[in-house]
């Protein structure tokens, strides 16, 4: 399919409301690579083997980032509902909404403006910048 011919080819409006939403509820993997580790250590100020060992997990191979028992992110501030590593955050986080699994169809489209209330609200994102989010993680 050409970008010409993508449902979403007028761009899709997103704002992020830092309401927390897509960082809570239902367990889910957050894949962090080396440099994302190292960032988030930076900045939580704890060297990365710290960081590894008590903010992450081993998963299907890979590394990902623990979660509470209720399925919350780890680094979720339960008060503020803000991200304790916000401007550190992985790229899994940084290009949410614009995933390719939320972009296949407008009705999976839908499914992400009732999860997330900045979703379809905003800022309007071309074609372009939309591509460019989704090409950075395959999620």
């Amino acid at each position: 399919m050409s970008k010409q011919e993508k449902w979403y080819k007028d761009g899709l409006k997103f704002t992020c409301t830092q309401c927390g939403d897509c960082c809570t509820g239902d367990p889910g993997v957050v894949w962090i690579d080396d440099d994302e580790l190292q960032q988030m250590a930076d900045a939580l100020q704890v060297s990365a083997g710290e960081m590894r060992l008590m903010h992450t997990r081993l998963y299907a191979g890979r590394i990902s980032l623990k979660e509470y028992p209720n399925g919350d992110c780890i680094f979720l501030d339960p008060q503020t509902h803000g991200c304790k590593v916000y401007n550190a955050r992985p790229k899994q986080c940084r290009t949410w909404p614009f995933w390719n699994s939320n972009l296949e169809s407008p009705e999976t489209w839908e499914d992400v403006k009732h999860e997330c209330p900045g979703a379809g609200c905003g800022k309007l994102y071309t074609l372009e910048q939309i591509e460019e989010q989704a090409g950075i993680v395959d999620i």
